[in-house]
């Protein structure tokens, strides 16, 4: 069984659509994909309306998230599955979120114009087609007025931060996250803990602190982790008692990777779905028995 449990659609800074989607991990093989957008569940209907009938849908999120690491806040991302969306903390802060993308893109848009860059703000926007907007929809802009090749190298000239570019936006608090999507009847995992910064402020102590308040697993199996990085992921899950997760992080062609480029196993779905609370639940063949 082919399960994936990290895929991005154009409800955030995906660029195929949810049934585009839908219809992609179909064609990859998959048996299970989650939609896990940025800060927003705007794609989950079209995901279920669009679901071939042998593929399974878990509907979550990815939440972006601050942590404190020795000297510095730096951003931690967490998937967040099966919650219930109507959560009122959770609908509260996804709002506030998509205020704030709007208002950290448009921010980042005028530096560039300032310093001449051939792009304007309405044409991200008309990129985000909707969606709360992010790097990814910047670098497509970049890339559609020449000025880079691809989004890729839109983010190694002018989107990483601490970039000229760069402009920091005010997330949700780590712990606070995780503590939403429990109250929520969801399961927090967190997105690629060794991939980019996070290995600052993810220490053994501080992922143990948020396993006895309510994390649920780390996203081992990834296509930023070294083999070195999962051993030892995979380690202090088995310490903690976490789940491990396996995800490719699809964006469509946003950014070079595949559809269950990384996977997880069929057990620890089962486990994950058994500790959600059944307000939201999978779509599609993984609902039957044995599951």
């Amino acid at each position: 069984m082919l399960i994936d449990l990290h895929a991005h659609s154009t409800a955030s800074d995906g660029t195929d659509s949810p049934a585009e989607l839908m219809a992609a991990a179909q064609a990859a093989g998959l048996d299970v994909v989650a939609i896990t957008d940025h800060d927003n569940t705007g794609g989950w209907d079209a995901a279920v309306r669009s679901r071939p009938d042998r593929l399974t849908l878990i509907r979550g999120a990815e939440f972006s998230t601050l942590a404190a690491a020795p000297g510095r806040m730096v951003s931690v991302h967490v998937l967040g599955y099966l919650f219930d969306p109507d959560h009122r903390a959770i609908v509260d802060e996804q709002a506030r979120l998509r205020d704030e993308r709007l208002r950290r893109g448009l921010a980042i848009v005028a530096k560039m114009v300032a310093a001449g860059l051939p792009i304007s703000a309405e044409q991200v926007l008309q990129i985000a087609d909707g969606a709360p907007i992010g790097r990814p929809h910047i670098g497509r802009a970049l890339v559609a007025s020449g000025v880079v090749a691809s989004v890729d190298d839109a983010f190694a000239s002018h989107l990483a931060g601490p970039g000229s570019f760069y402009v920091p936006k005010a997330d949700t608090a780590l712990d606070t996250a995780i503590g939403m999507i429990a109250a929520a009847g969801g399961v927090s995992v967190i997105a690629h803990p060794r991939g980019r910064g996070e290995y600052r402020a993810l220490t053994f102590d501080r992922i143990r602190d948020l396993a006895d308040h309510g994390l649920g697993g780390l996203e081992v199996d990834h296509p930023d982790h070294s083999a070195a990085e999962r051993a030892e992921l995979r380690g202090i899950a088995g310490r903690l008692g976490l789940l491990t997760t396996g995800s490719s992080d699809y964006h469509g062609h946003n950014k070079v990777l595949r559809l269950g480029q990384d996977t997880t196993d069929a057990e620890t779905l089962a486990r994950l779905i058994g500790m959600s609370s059944g307000v939201t639940v999978p779509v599609g063949p993984v609902g039957s028995p044995p599951w």
